[in-house]
């Protein structure tokens, strides 16, 4: 998966992180909180802060730990709640977390790590968007799917992780 944008939607004025599918057209949107969103968003403009937020402090105790973030993975949706691990790797072998996907995201983000989501998951609340090749047509179609979409609309949104 890559993230395909971060946005607020129109409708529900929630923020939206949207996932699309490496090999594919489907894509995976995920409601997230406000600050979640600025996470992922700073993390994706490289953006430094004078002090680490909570996903850099994140980073550096994994680090300080002698361990990497290898990938992040959104696992399952139930109850209407998505669910995601962060797989890391150690001395002692690969240690698996459970978390919410946003934390999830803004730590791939920040350490480049792989970004999955099961095929179940995206079977059951992936979405089809037209593909097209120009960036500005893009972010169009984008912002045209989120004026027209809801989290109602989908039987998923994120919950406690």
């Amino acid at each position: 998966m890559s993230i395909d944008g971060v946005q607020v939607g129109y409708s529900s004025a929630a923020p939206v992180v949207l996932l699309r599918e490496a090999e594919g057209d489907r894509y995976l949107p995920i409601w997230i909180g406000a600050v979640e969103a600025t996470a992922i968003v700073a993390a994706l403009e490289d953006m430094v802060p004078p002090r680490p937020l909570t996903h850099d402090l994140l980073r550096l105790a994994v680090e300080s730990l002698g361990a990497e973030v290898d990938r992040a993975v959104v696992t399952e949706v139930r109850d209407n709640v998505f669910y995601a691990e962060l797989v890391l790797i150690t001395n002692g072998g690969e240690v698996t977390v459970s978390c919410r996907p946003s934390d999830a995201i803004a730590l791939a983000v920040r350490t480049e790590a792989r970004l999955f989501a099961d095929p179940e998951v995206l079977d059951e609340a992936g979405v089809m968007i037209k593909s097209v090749e120009e960036p500005e047509q893009q972010i169009e179609e984008f912002r045209r799917f989120l004026e027209e979409v809801s989290p109602e609309d989908f039987s998923a949104g994120e919950g406690p992780g």
